[in-house]
Formats: C-alpha cells, sequence, structure tokens
C-alpha cells in the first residue's frame, strides 16, 4: 500500500474526493491517501508542497501558476474544476460601502500571499482600473480571519467563494456587494515533482477515479441534499453552485486556459518575463 499525502479546500467543489476515499476507491488500487483539511486555501496548500508535508493538492489555478513559475518544484497533473471560481466581494456589514468602486485606496484581507484572495483583487483591481501598485493587504490566514477582520474593521474588503461566505452574509457577519468571476478554469491538480516522478501511473488512476466521480456527483439527484447537508449551506444555493459547476470528467487538456493566466499574472506584474519564459514546460 502506497500512501500519499494530499490537501484540499474544505469546500463543496472536494466532495468527489472525499467521497472515493470514504467508498475506499483509492484502496482499490494499493493507495492509502490521507486527506488534509487546507482552510488557508491555495497560499497553505503551496506552502504544503513546498515543505513537503503535502505530496497532491487541490488548488487555484491563479496561484498554483504562479508559484510554479516562481520557482516551486511541482507539476500541475490536470484541470480539476472547469468552470470558473464565482469570488464574492465582501464589506463590513455596518459600513457604508455599497460599490466595488469605493474600495479603491482601501485595505483587502487576504488568506496568504499568492492565494486566490490575493490574486483575484488584482485582477478586480485591473477591472476597475485602479493602480494596482496601491493596493494594500492585511493577511488573515482564512474565511475566519477574514470576517474578524471586516467586523473589527481592520479590513474594508475581502474576496471568498461566495457560496462557502453566504451563510455569513446571513448572520450578517459580512455583506456581499459584488463578484469577480476567474476568467479560467478555478481548480487543478498538482503534485510534487519527486511524487511525479515515482508514481505516474498511480497519479493518472488517482484522477480517473476523481473525474469519475465527479461525473456522478454531477448527475446524482442526492448531490444537493448531501451538499447541503455536509457543508451547511441552503439548498437553493447549492442548486445555483451545482448549475454553474462542471469538474473535468474526461481529463481534458486546458492549454488556452494556462495561457490566459500567464497573460494575466504578466500583464498585472505578479511575474516577471523570466519568470514566464517556457511556462509549458515549467507548468507540466
Amino acid at each position: 500500500m502506497i500512501g500519499l499525502k494530499i490537501g484540499g479546500v474544505p469546500e463543496h467543489f472536494n466532495l468527489p474526493w472525499r467521497l472515493a476515499i470514504e467508498e475506499g476507491k483509492f484502496r482499490e488500487i494499493g493507495l492509502d491517501l490521507h486527506w488534509s483539511d487546507m482552510s488557508g486555501g491555495t497560499g497553505q496548500m503551496i506552502r504544503g508542497l513546498e515543505t513537503e508535508t503535502l505530496d497532491v493538492a487541490i488548488l487555484l489555478t491563479e496561484g498554483i501558476t504562479k508559484a510554479i513559475l516562481q520557482g516551486l518544484d511541482a507539476k500541475i497533473l490536470q484541470i480539476y474544476v472547469v468552470s470558473p471560481l464565482h469570488w464574492g466581494i465582501h464589506v463590513p456589514y455596518d459600513s457604508d460601502i455599497t460599490k466595488v468602486d469605493q474600495l479603491e485606496n482601501k485595505t483587502f484581507a487576504i488568506s496568504r500571499e499568492g492565494s486566490g484572495s490575493h490574486l483575484m483583487t488584482y485582477v478586480r483591481a485591473d477591472q476597475e482600473k485602479w493602480d494596482t501598485t496601491q493596493l494594500k493587504f492585511n493577511v488573515v490566514g482564512d474565511i475566519y480571519g477574514g470576517l474578524w477582520a471586516l467586523q473589527h474593521h481592520e479590513a474594508e474588503a475581502f474576496l471568498w467563494e461566495k457560496y462557502t461566505t453566504f451563510p455569513y452574509t446571513e448572520q450578517k457577519k459580512c455583506r456581499y456587494i459584488d463578484e469577480v468571476v476567474t476568467p479560467w478554469p478555478c481548480f487543478v491538480v498538482a503534485v510534487r515533482n519527486k511524487v511525479l516522478e515515482n508514481h505516474a501511473d498511480l497519479l493518472k488512476k488517482i484522477l480517473q477515479i476523481v473525474n469519475a466521480k465527479a461525473l456522478e456527483v454531477k448527475q446524482d439527484e442526492q448531490t444537493v441534499e448531501v451538499i447541503s447537508w455536509r457543508y451547511n449551506l441552503r439548498s437553493g444555493q447549492v442548486q445555483n453552485w451545482l448549475n454553474e459547476t462542471d469538474w473535468n470528467y474526461q481529463g481534458i487538456e486546458y492549454p488556452l486556459a494556462f495561457q490566459k493566466t500567464v497573460d494575466t499574472l504578466l500583464k498585472l506584474n505578479l511575474v516577471s518575463e523570466e519568470e514566464s519564459k517556457d511556462w509549458r514546460k515549467k507548468l507540466f
């Protein structure tokens, strides 16, 4: 039995992985897959790959692309979720901010540098024609740190996946004012290079299992109820999310998606021209 450590956000996107583990699908191929919830998101998982506390991670396309181009010893195996992510833009519940343009020169809470909450703030700032060199951030660790920063006015805004954050808007811990949608497929599966060298065939089998399980999740009439119960979300919200979401059921490659990601990182000065050279070789 081979053991691998895998990390992902404790969110509904990763239900296929959790179900496959619970149903023993990976053990059937001789794999003991140990899952770790990464509430700190992509930044935390990049650190896990760096320190070898993770072998495999399911993380945001923009974050892992930037990290690999800047030297992370890892590769992208495949796109996991082909649809974009809807990042809710949240502000303190009691603030007078109602529009995104009021957030120029304000402080944004982010989970970690290089995380989606960090990079997508740049994307939205660019869309708003702000000077991105003037963006200000407060590193808060995870969603709970972000909510705390808003409630205690240590940040004026916080970007997080809108369905995950919806219960907190109902609890008046923050207020949703708008969203920014990723211009590319949102989640990928990445692996440390040493693990890829040693277990390439096994990794292919892992992806086949999770892609098939994702298709089951998408088609199962019970999925809305299961996600609602497991992740404490309203069924109407889950149905909306499920309608918007597609996994990579066939394991298809999407090279143009990464071209767009690299181009955007370059445009926002988040990677250099030198770092982006030969990006295909570096990423895959």
